[in-house]
């Protein structure tokens, strides 16, 4: 008897995220029968190298597609489609996995530099290879290792983006010189026009005057005169961009520290060259927001222990899932290593936050942070430290919903030892739980958990081994997708569903 069609296609998504599953079934699974598997199969898993072969050359883009956006794979395996003959191949390569990581691995560099000096952008004509550009430059898959040289590459269109991402403050004067005499004259002019801008004369002379990112990118980076910041307070505009701006002429810092907006006087307390009479004045603001930034930080600072600091609080606040930086970023725009392991023993719980931020931090003082009475230091350490205790991460993983698929790619995320959570309240750990390969018995109880995903984590536990048992729940709609995936299937019992699910076998298609 013919399963139903919705059977049959949990039967195909289950064997699609089967572990134990051998590659002739995995690659099975490509035919046009097994479409309602690709999904799973190429997006959702890590792959073997002969089924990415069969992925990477397969005819349909929708298979390219997915493996396109696979964050389980090498990024070297997904760079194999950066020729492809379809742009929304190359654009989903460029664009990267879908939701994003917060740790992202950087395509290769030979891939990156073939995707932006692509001329064109693929036969379906859907896109543009500028705007296949856009999604590359965007995506965080270029480690700052390629930026930092790209205005020396060989070929020009790639210096020329180079040059538009230099940061012109750290660049030294004779490599500013070698690009102002560039071959390529396009490269000449951007980096006359990166250069202008440290001037602050020539910076005045082209700020546009009306409000546009330009405007506030500039008044926020580079260096102004007095007579623009003297403008922008007369006006009462770009406050916020002038206190943040390190540039801005010290009496200005002054009037803006006495703004009426506690934003501008947060960011003035913030400052690294705040003077200590006045920060002692902004520790008695009214705000709350102001005396904090002014108490925690104690001078003397550095404008990148500013930075750090900034990145625990405002938009990067309590249960952030916005991206990590990679580790260069630390090395490079980082403060120094022993102002962290200072941070690491500050009574301020916001330097402990940013203690616990950074992935270096020694090992002798992750264990203190574990154990901090703040929970947001002990969840940052879960987050971003490699030797964060197994205990933090899985306590994150409970408490924490929104770090739960960034804690599941963790090496340090717990995988046994949870039988105490099987019972719990919310069904996501109940079905981590569930998947617990040591467990004693199997978590039969979880076969009619209310939630999909428990019953099918429960089906698919590595525990439940008895074959009359799979038999049945790979018969019911309610848990079939999980039998199918469950690692205790031997391989001639996926084949048999595939071939109870329609999915022909090589030999069928033979003459």
């Amino acid at each position: 008897m013919s399963p139903s069609p919705s059977l049959a296609e949990s039967w195909l998504r289950g064997v699609a995220a089967n572990p134990a599953a051998p590659s002739d079934v995995l690659i099975r699974l490509l035919d046009p029968a097994g479409r309602p598997a690709w999904r799973t199969l190429c997006e959702e898993r890590d792959l073997p190298a002969d089924v990415v072969d069969a992925v990477v050359a397969h005819p349909d883009r929708a298979v390219r597609r997915a493996f396109a956006r696979n964050p389980h794979v090498d990024p070297a395996q997904r760079g194999r489609l950066v020729r492809d003959p379809s742009g929304l191949v190359r654009a989903d390569l460029a664009s990267g996995p879908r939701p994003r990581p917060r740790r992202l691995r950087p395509l290769p560099d030979d891939v990156i530099d073939a995707l932006l000096t692509a001329d064109e952008a693929g036969e379906d004509g859907r896109l543009t290879a500028d705007e296949i550009v856009g999604e590359l430059t965007s995506s965080r898959q270029i480690p700052l290792s390629y930026w930092h040289v790209l205005h020396e590459h060989p070929h020009p269109r790639l210096r020329l983006i180079g040059v538009h991402n230099l940061r012109w403050r750290g660049l030294d004067p004779a490599r500013r010189a070698a690009l102002l005499a560039d071959p390529d004259p396009d490269v000449r002019e951007a980096a006359a026009r990166g250069v202008r801008y440290l001037d602050p004369t020539a910076m005045e002379a082209d700020l546009p005057e009306e409000d546009c990112h330009s405007r506030r990118w500039l008044l926020t980076n580079y260096p102004v005169t007095d007579a623009v910041a003297e403008a922008c307070l007369a006006a009462g505009r770009d406050l916020w961009s002038l206190a943040q701006n390190r540039y801005t002429p010290s009496f200005a810092v002054v009037r803006l520290a006495r703004d009426p907006d506690p934003e501008v006087r947060e960011r003035v307390a913030a400052r690294a060259d705040v003077d200590a009479d006045l920060l002692a004045e902004l520790a008695e603001d009214p705000d709350e927001t102001v005396r904090t930034r002014a108490v925690a930080h104690p001078l003397p600072r550095t404008w990148a222990e500013r930075d750090a600091v900034d990145g625990v609080l405002g938009w990067h606040a309590v249960d952030c899932d916005c991206p990590i930086p990679e580790p260069d970023a630390w090395r490079t725009y980082g403060p120094d290593a022993r102002w962290f392991e200072a941070c690491a023993v500050s009574e301020h719980a916001i330097l402990r936050r940013v203690a616990a931020s950074h992935p270096a931090l020694p090992a002798a003082l992750v264990g203190p942070l574990a154990e901090d009475p703040d929970p947001e230091v002990r969840h940052r350490l879960a987050c971003h430290h490699p030797l964060a205790p197994p205990a933090t991460v899985l306590a994150t993983f409970v408490e924490r919903p929104r770090q739960r698929r960034h804690l599941l790619t963790l090496p340090g995320m717990p995988r046994t030892g949870l039988d105490h959570l099987l019972d719990h309240d919310d069904p996501e750990v109940r079905a981590l739980a569930a998947a617990d390969p040591t467990l004693d018995q199997p978590p039969v109880r979880l076969l009619t958990d209310p939630d999909e995903r428990v019953r099918r984590a429960a089906a698919a536990a590595p525990a439940l081994r008895d074959e009359r048992a799979l038999a049945a729940l790979l018969d019911d709609p309610a848990t079939a997708e999980g039998a199918a995936a469950n690692p205790n299937l031997p391989a001639a019992r996926l084949r048999a569903l595939l071939d109870l699910a329609g999915v022909p076998a090589p030999d069928a298609r033979l003459p």
